[in-house]
């Protein structure tokens, strides 16, 4: 247990540790992508997870998912795919004359979304609802989610072929956008290795659960336990509304942006072993969770400007609370 913790963290650090271990016997790098990812899941948000094809955001994000001993599926989005598809549809029984409700792969723990860019704005749509209140209404009906659950999408940058732009209603739903890049080249060379190796990967099928939903949510729990000092408060309204204010940006965060840093900066505390915020915890926080909500001014993107580089500039301009 830290020694400044007002409450035990040393249980959780090491489930935290576990994971960390099992993750890095599949999965070569990719450490900050990992950390966001489940700083995400511990703040009870959504992630979207962006690159290039063959950089294991579907294998990471289902490895994941495993870890947590949660009720799982997964969606492969496609062109062609209906709303009803995702969520599901009434289908009349001949035999007690009544329409019976046949779920779609939505209702589920956590819901793995494969290259979520690839369907039309209409099925896409069909997440607005599901995503944002926990609950799915369908004829009239309304149907409750888990309290675990969450959405882990991915997509392919939006130059790719075959893409559609996520709309920003959409985009606000995920609390952060994780963007895995290449390997390094030592970790290039120990991919290659464990390939030569016969070692390609563990199997999912053997990783074991290191988390159950009960767990989990009582991890959840701790976050309102988490110490913010008021000047923190202060800290994370200042950067919101900068990009507000910014001439470079066109359409800057809105109030659950600042939710989302507040929240993620907790998880991540705790992450760290702490039971308080430091203004770094922020700062780490900040990019992943302002980079898909930003619109940069075309003039600014002329420039050389990317939102990454824009939201690192915003931070560097505000002052730093002691």
């Amino acid at each position: 247990m830290d020694a400044n913790s007002r409450f035990d963290l040393s249980e959780f650090q090491e489930k935290v540790d576990r994971l960390r271990e099992s993750i890095a016997t599949v999965i070569v790098g990719q450490d900050r992508a990992i950390d966001m990812i489940l700083t995400a899941i511990l703040a009870d948000g959504h992630v979207l997870v962006e690159g290039v094809p063959g950089v294991a955001k579907t294998l990471l994000t289902r490895l994941i998912s495993k870890l947590i001993d949660a009720d799982f599926k997964r969606i492969q989005f496609t062109p062609d795919l209906m709303p009803s598809d995702v969520l599901g549809t009434n289908v009349f029984n001949i035999k007690t004359q009544e329409f019976e409700f046949h779920k779609g792969p939505v209702f589920s723990q956590i819901v793995l979304v494969d290259e979520i860019n690839r369907a039309p704005a209409k099925t896409q749509a069909a997440l607005f609802e599901v995503m944002e209140e926990r609950q799915s209404t369908i004829d009239g009906v309304t149907r409750h989610m888990s309290p675990l659950y969450t959405v882990l999408a991915t997509q392919n940058p939006v130059e790719q072929e075959g893409t559609y732009r996520l709309p920003e209603a959409q985009l606000d739903r995920f609390m952060m956008k994780v963007n895995m890049g290449y390997p390094s080249y030592d970790e290039e060379v120990k991919i290659l290795e464990r390939h030569q190796a016969n070692a390609k990967m563990v199997k999912l099928e053997s990783i074991k659960p290191i988390l159950s939903v009960e767990e989990l949510l009582q991890l959840r729990s701790c976050l309102d336990k988490v110490v913010v000092d008021s000047s923190l408060l202060n800290y994370i309204a200042q950067i919101t509304q900068q990009t507000r204010l910014s001439q470079a940006i066109q359409l800057g965060a809105s109030p659950r942006a600042s939710i989302c840093i507040l929240q993620g900066a907790k998880a991540y505390a705790l992450l760290q072993g702490r039971d308080f915020v430091s203004p770094d915890d922020i700062k780490t926080i900040v990019p992943p969770v302002l980079e898909h909500r930003l619109i940069i001014t075309p003039d600014a993107e002329m420039q050389g400007f990317t939102v990454e580089r824009l939201a690192q500039a915003l931070l560097d301009k505000i002052e730093v609370p002691k």
